[in-house]
């Protein structure tokens, strides 16, 4: 399955995967986590301005979470 076949579900599904969201980065609030709303471009940007990241490390640990998500 693709990547982006892969967000898809988390898109379709984001309600059920907002607490894995808030374990995964204890510091983004619920009110953004909600805001995000599935966007994956979304939360790698809350991600880099909370952890103060760069936007490619952001991305690393949106696809680790992915990864840890939809291959189970």
């Amino acid at each position: 399955m693709a990547v982006s076949d892969k967000w898809e579900q988390i898109k379709g599904q984001w309600k059920q995967f907002t607490g894995s969201v808030k374990e995964y980065w204890g510091e983004l609030t619920d009110d953004e986590i909600m805001e995000i709303n599935g966007e994956r471009e979304q939360l790698e940007g809350k991600i880099q301005e909370k952890y103060g990241i760069a936007r490619e490390e952001a991305r690393e640990q949106v696809s680790k979470w992915l990864d840890k998500h939809l291959n189970n």
